[in-house]
């Protein structure tokens, strides 16, 4: 489980990576990086909590997620309406009798050019990624004792500019690293709860399948590596923010995108 002071002396450096003992909250985490993170949380140790809008999506995460032979909690949840976060977190508290851990997933994407993106869009986009990432982070953050942590996942687009005109995605990942700062100074003495972020590039999933090679290409001109991420290589990133390896660490955004935010 988590701790707010440094470990024995005894724990090797592999052993501040385990978050056995520990509960895992993973919102968004139907398909994608969530679902990869809710299975790479449980092989660190972890009982994990999965939540999203749509159940039958969540049923399938949550066996591969046993598969690992941890315990698993389906929760449908909207991050958009504060009181179905607070639902989440109680029952993660009811049925695992603690919560260590929130990974704050949950989001969706967008384009549109700023001439035309109507104001429904445009919230709609930041309700979901900022308003949810926060209404999550404050209901977990009431029932966490100290040593807990907070993973927000933002964006390298919350870090740099993008070559699609995304303003809405783009302001919700900047304003997820700027919640990230405020809720690590307001809760680490406090509570005892650090808070970081992740700011990911283009990871190999099923929505970069999609996209134009053409616009993914210019992307990735601007990658120090030029490739794309694999889903490891971002859930290793979720797992130091979440574990003791981290334990000297809030209010950070580690950027895990091929070098692309150091140009």
């Amino acid at each position: 489980m988590t701790s707010t002071s440094p470990s024995a002396e005894t724990d090797s450096v592999l052993d501040l990576f385990r978050l056995d003992g520990s509960v895992a909250v993973v919102t968004g985490a139907g398909s994608g990086l969530g679902a990869g993170f809710a299975r790479a949380l449980a092989e660190a140790g972890a009982d994990v909590v999965i939540a999203a809008r749509r159940r039958d999506r969540l049923e399938a995460v949550a066996r591969s997620v046993e598969a690992t032979g941890r315990r698993c909690l389906v929760v449908p949840t909207d991050v958009t309406v504060p009181e179905q976060c607070d639902a989440l977190a109680r029952a993660a508290v009811g049925e695992f009798g603690r919560l260590d851990v929130l990974v704050n997933n949950a989001g969706v994407t967008s384009s549109a050019p700023a001439t035309r993106e109507n104001p429904d869009e445009f919230r709609a986009v930041l309700d979901v990624n900022l308003m949810g990432s926060y209404w999550a982070a404050q209901a977990c953050g009431r029932v966490m004792e100290p040593g807990s942590s907070i993973v927000n996942v933002s964006s390298m687009l919350g870090l740099i500019k993008s070559v699609l005109p995304q303003a809405a995605y783009a302001a919700s990942k900047a304003g997820l690293i700027g919640l990230t700062r405020d809720l690590s100074n307001q809760w680490a003495k406090r509570k005892g709860i650090r808070v970081n972020a992740i700011a990911p590039g283009f990871v190999e999933t099923d929505l970069i399948s999609e996209m134009s090679s053409d616009i993914l290409d210019e992307f990735l001109r601007g990658s120090s590596l030029g490739r794309t991420a694999q889903q490891h290589e971002i859930d290793a990133a979720v797992i130091f923010l979440a574990s003791r390896a981290s334990g000297y660490i809030t209010g950070s955004t580690l950027a895990v995108d091929g070098g692309t935010s150091g140009h």
